[in-house]
């Protein structure tokens, strides 16, 4: 049994298959709009300053400006943020209950975890 019209018929569909590729339109980007609660423009108001202080409640205090901030400019998503706010929760208490180094090395930790330089 021979097929006489065969590669010409393959050909043909291999032809009609790769010209139906080239029209076919690559998948869009979705545009999500930005949450109307944060910083659009990403950029951290010129007024900001990290707060002063010493020891652990210094080094809390200035995390925790840090993560607010990153928050507002929509640099860091919400549940990052909640992560880290825990966090921060867990070394602020150790830092009332006089574990100042444990507290101020739990900042360094969360710091470093989440890729902020230290």
């Amino acid at each position: 049994m021979s097929f006489p019209h065969f590669p010409r018929v393959a050909a043909a569909l291999l032809l009609a298959l790769t010209l139906c590729a080239c029209n076919a339109s690559p998948p869009q980007p979705v545009y999500q709009a930005p949450s109307p609660v944060r910083a659009t423009n990403g950029v951290t108001p010129s007024s900001f300053q990290l707060p002063e202080g010493a020891g652990c409640s210094g080094d809390i205090a200035r995390w925790n400006a840090i993560q607010s901030n990153d928050l507002e400019t929509g640099h860091v998503g919400q549940s990052v943020y909640n992560q880290i706010q825990g966090e921060i929760a867990n070394a602020s208490a150790a830092c009332q209950a006089g574990r100042g180094a444990e507290a101020s090395a739990m900042v360094r930790a969360s710091r470093a975890r989440h890729g902020y330089p230290g």
